[in-house]
């Protein structure tokens, strides 16, 4: 006879009650991330204007290196902030 355990495998509602109290620590972190990502981006002018760089005015400029990460990173998150967002909506 086996003593009443709660694991994933034997109860699925086990699964469900971690992912409610995992799932609003996961969404502060993932917002504070997006947070920071979204400030260190300069509407017009690069990373680069941040450390001396990018003495040509309002150019465009093509993205590169740590700028071309932090705006693929803030679309991650973005998208990472949304699914959780929706997740919680369909667990509730």
């Amino acid at each position: 006879m086996r003593i009443l355990s709660l694991t994933a495998g034997d109860n699925p509602l086990y699964t469900v009650k971690m992912l409610l109290i995992v799932l609003p620590y996961f969404q502060i972190v993932v917002s504070i991330l997006l947070i920071a990502a979204i400030l260190l981006q300069k509407r017009g002018a690069g990373l680069s204007a941040a450390f001396g760089g990018g003495a040509d005015g309002g150019s465009y400029a093509t993205k590169r290196g740590l700028e071309k990460i932090v705006f693929n990173a803030t679309i991650v998150l973005a998208g990472l902030f949304l699914f959780s967002a929706f997740l919680n909506l369909l667990l509730k």
